[in-house]
Formats: C-alpha cells, structure tokens, sequence
C-alpha cells in the first residue's frame, strides 16, 4: 500500500526541523516538493520510512546548490557584476557569503523565496537570481553604493594633474645617461652648486648626506632633511636654499632653480617607485636634472611627453674600465687585497667572514641592517691604505651611496631572496642590472685601483655571470604610484566602517591606471594597518603611522612600534625617560651575534622614534636626546662588528649541541648560495676542496643537526681527537692506518 508523506518530522541539514514554517528555506523545499517529491513518491512504498524523504531532500539541497554554482559561472553574470564595481575577486567573495546566506539563514525574504522556487520548479531562469545576488553584495560591500564616487577619487590615469604648480612653470629636463662610475652624478651635482637654489633627491641617507656635505665644503650653505633627521647650517634654524634630501622628502610645493634626482631607474621599483614618480611629476624646479642607466631614457621622455616638457639626454661611458675574470676564485686563500667578496645573506656573510679571519686575514663588514654610521666606518677601515684590513665582506648594499677602493668585486652567489607579486619567499637569480651596479664598484675613478675585475667565488657561477653581464638591461616601461592620506580620507567619508587595510584593498582593486603607471605594492602598509586596528587612532594618524619605514621581519621593532601607537592613542608623550625603560639603557657591547641583531634593532626602533618625531612633535618630544643614545648605541655596533668573529664564535660555543647556524639569527643553514647548489645535480671539485677544509667543529655541527651524531658522541670525538692530535702529532696518518687496517681484515 502507498501512502503519502504529509508530516514527517526530522533535522534537515540546515538546522531547521521538518515541516516547515514561515519563509525558511525549507519552504522552497516544500514548494518543489510540490512538483517533484510527491511525483517520486507516488511510486515509492514509504511504509512510514522517514529515511527515504530525507534522502530526497538532501537531493533537493544539492540540487538547489548546483543551480547557484551555475549562475556562479555564467560569464553574462560575472561581466553585470563587473559593471557594477564587483571585480573577479569581490564577485568570488560576495557569491561565497550569498551561497552561505542561502543554505543557513533562517528566514528568506518572500520574493527571494518565490524566485528560487520557480528556478527549481523549471518555472523561472537562472539569471533573475542576479538582483538578488546583488542586494546582498551591496550588504556586504557598501561601496557599491557610491562606485561612481569611488571610482572619480581612486582615478590614477594622470598624475601629473596632482601637481598644479609644476604644471604652472615650464621645466627643462636633462637626462644624464651612464652606468656606474661614469660621472652622470657629478655634472648634475656641479649644476646644482652653481644655481641660486637647489634640491638633491636621492635614494639612500648615505647619498643625501654626501652631498650634504660636498655642498658645504665647497662653500654653498646646504641643509640635510632625511625621515629621521632635519640639519639647518644656519644657527638660528633658517632653511638654506639648497637642500640636500631623501626623495620621499622633498617637498613639491617649494620653488628651486635645480633639481636632482638620482638613480632615476628606481621609478619602477615595486615598493618605492612612486616617490620618484612624485619628484619627477611634482618637482617646482626650473631644471631638473635626473641621472640613472641609459635603460630609463626613452621612458622618461615618453613620461614628460604627457607634461609637454621635452627630455635633453647627455650620455657618459664609463671612467675606468673593468673586465670579467677567465677564472673563479675558487678557494678563500686565493684573496688579495682590495678584493670584495659580495653574499645576499647574513648567513653567507657571517660563514666567510670567519673563514677569511680563520686565515689570518683582517676584513670589513658592510650589509644592509648596519646603522651608517657603522657603514661608513667599516668603509673607511677597508679605504686606508695604512690599515691591515684589505678585504671587504658585503651584501649588495655596496651597490649605492659608499665610495670604496676596490680592485676586484667576487660574487659569492648569483642568487638572492627576493618576494613575489604573490607575497611568497623565492630565491631568483640577479638582474643584468643590479649585477652591473654591483660590479661597477671595482677600480672606481676615485679610488686607487685605475681598472676593475669582476669573477664569482664558485666555478660553475662564472659562465651564468658572464651570461647576465652580456644581456642588455631591461628597459624601464612603468612607474610607481602611492594612494595619499587625502585619497584614503575621501575613501572613508563615503565608506565610515571600514578599515584602513580594508579602504587601501578597495582603493587598489578600483584604481584605474594607464600602461605607462602601476601601482605599488601596499603589503608592508597593510601588514602595519592590520597591526594597530584595535588601536583607537585618527585616520590620518594611523596613515601616517602605517607610512613609517619599519624592518616588519625584526620582532622587537614590531613590538615597539605597537607600544608606540598604543601609547599615542592615550594622549601620552613618549618621552626620552619611557624610551630608555622600553630600551633597557644603557645597553652593552654584544657578547654573540644574537646580542648584535639585537642591537641593529634597538637602532631600528630608535630610528622610528626620530621618524615620528618630525610627524608628531608634541607627542615624540625627545628627539635630540633619543639622537645621543642613537649615536652612542651606533659606536657600541660599529665594536661589535669589529669584533664579529669573536662573537660568531661565542654563539656557536653557546649552542653546541643543536649546532649554532640553526639558533642563531643569521647563521641559518640555508643560505641562498647553498640552497642554490644543493640543489645542483653535482658540485664542481674546487667546492668539494673547500668544504674539506671546513673546521672540525663546523662540520660537527652540521652532522649533529642532520642526526648523524648525537651532542654526547659530537663532544667524545672532540676529546678523542684532541687527545690524539697531542699523543701522536698527526691525526690523519692515525685515521687512514686503521682505515687500511680494516680493508685488510674485509
């Protein structure tokens, strides 16, 4: 006997119970089953079975679902979404909350209710969904509400239009077009000492502090403003009228006769490129003078094109020359002096800095997280000629804004970490022109070697080198630009609940630019704005806080930059006396090399201090004095770093057992250069020599780590060895007699 279902009572797989009631998405349920349900049962024997209506409605629901993945792919849909503001991402984002919206609410409107029911009943089309799908995203995303409004204030297709009193005077742009040690520079510097007023802008404070001071010494009064730093010559605080600058700092609203804008390729550097984009823009100079690699000229004319303004190039070769070595170096004992041996890592730095020293050799020590003052010393160590330092040891933060004597530049690696458009970790080879920066510091004209020779520490890397020096560079065909705080403001007057990281996402995914534009990449603002979101700040407080320039990979500087924030939002000064508690000064010289990273970012952290203090002076009062300790902690750095074989040492004592390069902060065993050739198929037999000359603890180390030795067994074979080494005086005659010994008994 067949008999109809008319109340069945169970859990549906919503949560809701059978029957339904009111508009619940049950009800569509019911509405189908009108038309489908009972037609099934019709010819099934239920014999009160509640199991197999369950069934068929778990067929409903999976079939409610293909229809919304349906209208998901409808290409028609995605293109009326697009028009609307939703772009591939927001689109994705807004169907997945709608789905979820559909499948779990407990209550549907009734028009939305009747809609889905005659989709499932056959009685309606898949695409009258799509107002529905778009009352819920506008829930959801409330700018597209004022897209239009949105769209008009994140419109990035003509900068130039930003600046008004650039576009209100008619500028001569000279191209001075060279590689490295050409003298681009020093023709547009002369230019700029000449005029009645002046601007230098330049990428490092190194470089802006350089000219600072060639300006002075020949005679023109010339003022340093870098973020952290603002020097008047004039007692009284009167602005000079040359000024020698970092390029975010320039202004673009103060009048010059020249400008200079250095290393002009940088413009389509993917962090950083927009503030070359602004001086080159916004710059109310009567001349600017902009000097980098011949790669950037016709791209920069094309860029002045939009402006009217016409583009006179003058090209310089070369000064001295340097060729490319037949042969790699192969082995450290094979260094000579004037020799720079150039790694992308602290832990290639720190591994042949002690290798050389273990020689008898002196060297200096130049990388990227020194304060500059520690740079310049150690440059000037390597620089005097009566000082027994004759070797250099340095990352790439040679390549700008240090002149050195070097003879010979010795690529370590070919490889360095660098970071995806994905935001993810890999190690690619260096570009034709960051290799020709680096190498065209050998035999600069100033120095005391005439002629430069570059060549690679490894013999494999030297036909790859010679492959990357070979290539032209690549043209430069885009430049970089940046939200302003004004842009983001008028962002949240029309959307007031939502974030900052939030408003930059929304303001990027809107930006319309044209080919010649990109925008830069925002993950360090947003990593900053995600960081103080709970904090109680003022929009553009809490830009301005997000702008600062922090290492986010240092810990301590993370954490002091949110104690900063926290104690601005309570209206408290940060005053030099709280500093010194956050600090724990006075601080020591550094024991091992984890005490020295420490200190690079107490510096760090006492930069950010001085930054903010330009930004918000009442509530970061003590900056001349932060500065004192700031100078103070950089001598106690720069002994440190004198130091800094004794201190790998002392680390590597400290952590036996787990051997030192997995513990400490930059003795890391993987390096780019041996993560790169461990991966190579075979190692060439000059590297196989060398790690045979590796020291007994090193390698003790590396087996422990591997779980070839355990620390117990690591620490009898140091006595064993020890007490034979004395007995008998020669060790390894002893090892391969009882080698022999065991193949005879085999």
């Amino acid at each position: 006997m067949v008999r109809r279902v008319r109340h069945a009572s169970f859990p549906s797989v919503t949560g809701h119970l059978w029957p339904p009631h009111g508009n619940t998405f049950a009800d569509v349920v019911s509405l189908v089953l009108c038309s489908l349900v009972f037609a099934l049962i019709e010819e099934v024997t239920v014999l009160g079975n509640q199991h197999t209506v369950y069934v068929l409605f778990i067929i409903l629901i999976n079939s409610l679902t293909d229809v919304l993945n349906k209208f998901y792919k409808r290409k028609e849909m995605q293109k009326l979404a697009a028009d609307q503001g939703l772009d591939a991402r927001l689109f994705h984002q807004a169907f997945i909350s709608f789905r979820k919206y559909i499948l779990e609410m407990n209550i549907l409107s009734a028009d939305l209710h009747i809609i889905l029911s005659d989709i499932c009943c056959g009685a309606g089309h898949i695409d009258d969904i799509f107002p529905y799908f778009m009352r819920h995203a506008k829930q959801i995303f409330p700018m597209l509400d004022c897209m239009d409004d949105l769209r008009k204030i994140s419109d990035l297709r003509v900068p130039a239009n930003w600046y008004p009193e650039a576009r209100a005077i008619q500028r001569k742009i000279v191209f001075h077009a060279g590689p490295t040690n050409s003298g681009k520079t020093y023709h547009a510097i002369q230019r700029y000492l000449e005029a009645k007023s002046g601007v230098y802008c330049g990428p490092l404070k190194l470089l802006a502090h350089e000219i600072f001071e060639k300006s002075n010494a020949a005679g023109v009064p010339c003022d340093l403003v870098t973020g952290e730093e603002r020097t008047f010559v004039d007692p009284e605080g009167k602005q000079s009228n040359h000024v020698a600058c970092t390029i975010e700092m320039c202004s673009v609203t103060t009048p010059y006769e020249v400008a200079v804008i250095d290393e002009i390729q940088m413009i389509r550097d993917p962090s950083r490129g927009w503030a070359w984009t602004r001086a080159l823009m916004g710059l109310c100079a009567e001349e600017i003078h902009v000097c980098g690699e011949a790669a950037a000229i016709n791209f920069i004319t094309e860029l002045m094109f939009t402006t009217g303004e016409e583009v006179e190039v003058h090209n310089y070769k070369r000064l001295t020359p340097f060729s490319i070595s037949d042969q790699a170096v192969e082995n450290l004992d094979n260094l000579e002096p004037g020799d720079c041996i150039v790694c992308f890592s602290k832990n290639d730095i720190y591994s042949v800095n002690r290798q050389i020293e273990i020689r008898g050799l002196e060297c200096a020590v130049i990388y990227g997280s020194l304060p500059p003052g520690t740079k310049l010393a150690q440059a000037k160590k390597f620089n005097d000629p009566d000082d027994p330092c004759k070797i250099l040891v340095a990352t790439d933060a040679i390549g700008m804004g240090l002149n050195l004597s070097i003879r010979r530049i010795i690529f370590n690696s070919l490889v360095k970490p660098s970071v995806n458009e994905k935001g993810e970790k890999e190690l690619v080879t260096i570009s034709t022109s960051q290799a020709l920066q680096i190498a065209g510091r050998a035999g600069r004209f100033s120095s005391v070697f005439k002629e430069g020779m570059v060549t690679t520490m490894h013999r494999d890397d030297l036909p790859v080198l010679k492959e990357i020096l070979s290539r032209p560079v690549d043209p430069v065909e885009t430049a970089g630009l940046h939200p302003t705080a004004e842009q983001i403001e008028m962002f949240a007057y029309h959307l007031p609940d939502a974030t900052l990281s939030n408003l930059i996402d929304i303001f990027v995914s809107l930006s319309q630019v044209d080919g010649l534009y990109f925008v830069c990449n925002i993950d360090d603002f947003k990593f900053l704005a995600d960081m103080i979101q709970h904090i109680p700040l003022n929009l553009r407080s809490r830009y301005v806080f997000c702008t600062a320039p922090i290492n986010k990979k240092q810990p301590f500087v993370c954490t002091s930059f949110l104690k900063f924030a926290r104690q601005f939002s309570r209206d408290e000064p940060l005053t030099f006396d709280w500093v010194c508690r956050h600090i724990k000064w006075p601080l020591v010289a550094p024991k091992n090399i984890k005490d020295l990273v420490h200190l690079e970012a107490v510096h760090d952290v006492l930069d950010l201090y001085l930054w903010l203090s330009y930004r918000f002076m009442d509530m970061f009062p003590d900056a001349n004095l932060v500065r004192e300790i700031q100078q103070e902690l950089d001598g106690i750095i720069q002994v440190g770093v004198r130091n800094i074989t004794r201190l790998i040492r002392a680390t590597e004592a400290q952590s036996p057992s787990s051997g030192s390069e997995s513990k400490t902060p930059g003795l890391g065993p993987q390096s780019p250069s041996l993560a790169l050739r461990r991966a190579r198929a075979s190692k060439s037999q000059a590297n196989m020599k060398e790690g045979n000359r590796t020291t007994e603890h090193s390698l003790g180390s590396r087996l422990v780590q591997e779980g070839l030795l355990t620390p117990e067994l690591l620490q009898q074979l140091r006595k064993e060895w020890s007490r034979d080494h004395n007995q008998n005086g020669n060790f390894t005659k002893g090892t391969a007699a009882t080698a022999n010994k065991k193949k005879k008994k085999k």
